[in-house]
């Protein structure tokens, strides 16, 4: 039986959740498993999330509230053992080197574009498990 890959998305907005989970799709490329989306609305339970194991990759919201993105990030790479990589969704270009600050692996910029998350999450995907599939 093939591995399916499971994927945090953490932000407050439900709406931002939501776009990442249909952007990406079930298979964001042909050569990456399946996808299980693990919603988090809170830092709180993001972590919780994390210390259970089990995510292979996050993808976080650089606009969230209280907790933005790129802290969260910050924070868990520093914290979570063996962090898995992560995708940041920033508003501007210009908040790039505010990823590269946080730790992210990946950036795409918000409002979503399909090929852009879809692109971007595939290859944290073959980094984080090369023979899934």
């Amino acid at each position: 039986m093939e591995r399916t890959a499971t994927v945090l998305v953490y932000s407050d907005d439900v709406n931002t959740r939501e776009q990442v989970r249909l952007a990406a799709g079930r298979r964001p490329a042909d050569d990456v498993p399946a996808v299980e989306y693990v919603e988090c609305a809170t830092l709180p339970a993001v972590l919780m999330e994390l210390e259970k194991g089990g995510i292979d990759v996050c993808v976080l919201d650089g606009e969230a509230t209280p907790a933005g993105g790129m802290g969260v990030c910050r924070q868990i790479k520093d914290e979570i053992f063996e962090c898995p990589p992560v995708l940041l969704l920033i508003a501007r270009p210009q908040d790039a080197w505010l990823a590269t600050w946080s730790r992210a692996e990946a950036t795409v910029a918000h409002p979503v574009d399909p090929s852009d998350l879809a692109t971007a999450l595939a290859s944290l995907l073959r980094r984080k498990l090369p023979s899934a599939v």
